[in-house]
């Protein structure tokens, strides 16, 4: 092998390692700033067919319906908490902030934060459908199985009679 065909090898190797070095950096990084987008049922039950729980600490969204009569305000604070639902489960949710107009009981929301222990979900924001026409697929295709199944027929979930002091 002559010395040129060397050098061209060196360089090529050189530059696949390079790519292969920056797409790792890259994929890394971006690791820690995905927020998966679960439903209630998928965080009870597993996601797929693996069924993939999240763990406490995950960030995540989640998406489905304010549950009818589950909205509590803490008068003297910006707290709120209430339940998210789908067609299989019910999810708690704690947000301190001020909450979207469009917020209300059986309507449809997506609540960005992080899972905690308990299955609640530490809301840093929650969004609130606006438009009626449109609607994320996830979304909409959990609001499909979700008006299979009227919102009081839930049993409580075990972390609340745990009280999981919040």
């Amino acid at each position: 092998m002559n010395p040129r065909r060397k050098n061209r090898l060196f360089l090529a190797v050189a530059v696949l390692i390079g790519m292969a070095l920056t797409i790792s950096l890259v994929l890394y990084a971006l690791r820690s700033n995905i927020d998966l987008f679960y439903t209630p049922g998928e965080i009870i039950y597993g996601k797929g067919e693996a069924k993939i729980k999240p763990e406490p600490g995950q960030r995540l969204r989640i998406g489905g319906m304010v549950m009818p009569g589950s909205v509590k305000r803490d008068p003297d604070t910006l707290k709120v908490s209430f339940k998210v639902y789908d067609a299989r489960a019910a999810i708690d949710v704690h947000y301190e902030g001020i909450l979207p107009d469009l917020f209300r009981e059986e309507q449809s929301v997506v609540a960005q934060g992080v899972f905690e222990e308990g299955n609640v979900i530490d809301a840093k924001e929650v969004l609130a459908k606006h438009d009626e026409n449109y609607m994320p697929p996830e979304v909409e295709e959990a609001m499909k199985e979700n008006h299979q199944r009227p919102a009081e027929s839930y049993k409580t979930q075990p972390s609340e009679s745990q009280g999981n002091g919040k």
